[in-house]
């Protein structure tokens, strides 16, 4: 399910997750696919997702988008009840922040293994 979000310069942006890509994909007012936030499942594949990507395309870049794309990632997550896996600096970054309130609204994560980035290499 898509969320609209309003950006730093007042326009909408939309985040919605693309399973094909494997990514949430953050599209402004026209239409245009601005970024990215993709991850991988985990060892538990139904049941985890590893993120360890997020990109702005530079055109779009000082309008906080990388912002809406992990919080909307975050939020369907946990939604879904997916565990979260940060390998993303971004990701690493917030969940280090806000991680004891993700948990109380019921979110899960938890930090990447070995096994984790194993997975990430491969597939890149």
């Amino acid at each position: 399910m898509a969320k609209t979000f309003e950006d730093k310069t007042g326009a909408e942006v939309t985040v919605a997750l693309n399973e094909d890509t494997q990514s949430y994909e953050i599209t402004v007012a026209d239409g245009t696919v601005a970024g990215h936030a993709y991850y991988l499942p985990g060892p538990e594949a139904e049941t985890e997702r590893i993120f360890f990507h997020t990109v702005v395309d530079e055109e779009f870049g000082g309008r906080g988008l990388s912002k809406f794309l992990v919080a909307e990632a975050l939020d369907d997550s946990r939604e879904r009840g997916v565990t979260v896996v940060p390998v993303c600096p971004l990701f690493v970054k917030k969940l280090q922040e806000t991680g004891d309130d993700y948990t109380a609204q019921g979110g899960k994560f938890r930090n990447a293994t070995g096994a984790d980035i194993d997975i990430v290499k491969r597939q890149a």
